[in-house]
C-alpha cells in the first residue's frame, strides 16, 4: 500500500488547495482515468478547504489499496467539531468566517459535493475533532 501525508495550518488561505494538487498530480503519474481524478481533485480541494476553514488545523492522508483498486483519502483534523451533520450535509449551509467568505470560500457546498463525488463516504465528528474518509474505485 502507498501512502502520503500532508499538514494543513488553520486559516492557511495562501497555501489552499497545494496538498489537493499535489495528490492529482501524483495520482495522474500513476495513471488514474481522468474521469476518476477530477472526482477525486474535487472532493480532495474541498475537504482541504474545509479543513483551513473550520478546523484547528489537521492532516491529509492519502492510500491507494492496490488490492482492492482504491484511492483513499483521509481528512482529520482537531476540534472543533461539527455541531449539527444533518446541517453540514445541506447544500448552502454555512458557517464559515467572513474571513473565509472574503476569500470566496463558504458556499456551504463542501460536504454535499464531498458526498456527490465519492465513491464511499464516511464521516464522523466531535468536539474533538472531525474524521473523513473518502475511497474512489480505480
Amino acid at each position: 500500500m502507498f501512502e502520503q501525508r500532508y499538514a494543513i495550518l488553520r486559516e492557511d488561505y495562501a497555501n489552499a488547495g497545494k496538498a489537493s494538487s499535489a495528490i492529482k498530480s501524483a495520482l495522474k503519474q500513476l495513471g488514474i482515468a481522468p474521469d476518476i481524478l477530477r472526482r477525486i481533485a474535487v472532493a480532495c480541494y474541498e475537504a482541504e478547504i474545509n479543513l483551513i476553514i473550520h478546523s484547528y488545523g489537521g492532516e491529509i492522508l492519502m492510500n491507494i489499496d492496490e488490492e482492492n483498486s482504491k484511492v483513499i483519502l483521509s481528512f482529520n483534523d482537531t476540534g472543533p467539531g461539527i455541531p449539527d451533520m444533518e446541517k453540514a450535509l445541506t447544500p448552502g449551509f454555512s458557517t464559515a468566517s467572513a474571513t473565509a467568505r472574503e476569500f470566496g470560500f463558504g458556499a456551504g457546498m463542501g460536504l454535499p459535493n464531498i458526498k456527490r463525488v465519492s465513491d464511499e463516504f464516511d464521516v464522523v465528528s466531535s468536539s474533538e475533532g472531525t474524521h473523513l474518509k473518502i475511497g474512489f474505485y480505480v
